[in-house]
């Protein structure tokens, strides 16, 4: 009962949240978390290709990646599962290279930039991991890392249902609560699928 609630729910935040990167394409730029940046900074071109390269391709990861995740498709179409974890790949990649180094650039100071700088780190590790251990045709242990990086990736998620209570619910400032969220949003996440992986061993 529980995994038929909580299935649904999951794949419906992660194609919501993969196409909000668009909004950054069609409305404001100073909107939502932008906002928070400077007037240089928005203005700068290269920390502006980071941005939609890590925004962009982040939103097609959670997309596919969440795809990876349906036994139904590994079991009947087992090429296009194929297919999608090639995107997923790639699209981490290019996504974690680019939010690995816009996040020197993260609002909320030195806290909030180690939060996202560990977190691209991790999530280009474990997706390197899960790539070269399906590789090897260790299904096992590609599915576990597998687990810790959509996990990682789940945190674009975690992270737009954390703000609003920080700053609603709770009342703070963006500035205080930014940096809490930069890993609120996704050690968590990270904690829940080490214990997903425990289970799946016993």
């Amino acid at each position: 009962m529980t995994k038929k609630i909580l299935t649904p729910l999951f794949i419906f935040f992660a194609v919501a949240i993969s196409f909000y990167p668009l909004a950054y394409v069609f409305a404001d730029m100073r909107m939502g978390l932008l906002a928070s940046k400077s007037v240089q900074l928005l203005s700068d071109g290269i920390w502006k290709f980071g941005f939609y390269t890590h925004i962009l391709l982040g939103g097609l990861a959670l997309l596919s990646g969440c795809t990876q995740f349906l036994p139904k498709l590994r079991q009947k179409r087992l090429a296009l599962h194929r297919n999608l974890g090639k995107v997923y790949v790639a699209s981490v990649l290019l996504s974690g290279c680019a939010g690995f180094g816009i996040a020197f650039a993260a609002s909320g100071g030195l806290m909030a930039q180690l939060g996202f700088g560990t977190l691209a780190i991790l999530w280009l590790f474990t997706t390197v991991q899960a790539y070269q251990s399906i590789r090897r045709k260790n299904v096992a242990q590609h599915q576990n890392w597998m687990t810790r990086s959509y996990s990682l990736c789940f945190g674009a998620v975690t992270l737009r249902l954390w703000m609003p209570i920080f700053l609603g619910a709770l009342g703070m400032s963006f500035d205080a609560a930014y940096p809490i969220i930069a890993w609120l949003a996704w050690v968590p996440n990270l904690a829940v699928a080490e214990l997903i992986i425990g289970y799946r061993a016993r």
